[in-house]
């Protein structure tokens, strides 16, 4: 065989297989953006490849097993990689909470405390005591916050 005749056909095959890859790395896009459960045979039929090819390739097997790990790891509804929740964001997130928290605490024992004295006030007046001018001041104070 000519030199010329087989530098065409290993062009061809070069072509043939950069084809084939762009079609199984689009084919791997689609699954990410979904977030549509991955298999090989569900990979190597929307790309029109064979499953062997892609176990062949060290590539698209590392983004087939990836995404299977990804997609299928919940079974409840699919999220799509995009719109999944980085780690720093959940970490951002349970700090805020964690500091909400800290802050409805101190609210909470403020509120008790002013309600402590609005019971003490009342059961004062309930029993016929007279209210210095002082508590009556602070049960004032406790009622107008509430």
């Amino acid at each position: 065989m000519p030199a010329d005749a087989s530098d065409r056909l290993i062009a061809a095959a070069r072509r043939r297989h950069q084809q084939t890859l762009a079609r199984a790395r689009t084919v791997l896009r689609q699954f990410e953006t979904t977030g549509e459960s991955v298999t090989y045979a569900k990979v190597a039929a929307a790309a029109k490849v064979s499953r062997a090819w892609l176990y062949s390739q060290p590539e698209i097997r590392a983004a087939v097993d990836r995404l299977r790990d990804i997609n299928n790891r919940s079974t409840r509804v699919a999220i799509p990689t995009r719109q999944r929740t980085s780690e720093s964001s959940l970490v951002r997130r349970l700090e805020t909470a964690h500091r909400r928290n800290q802050e409805l605490t101190r609210q909470v024992a403020e509120l008790r405390e002013q309600l402590a004295v609005a019971h003490g006030a009342l059961r004062d007046s309930c029993a016929g005591r007279a209210i210095d001018a002082g508590s009556q001041a602070t049960v004032r104070q406790s009622v107008t916050r509430s």
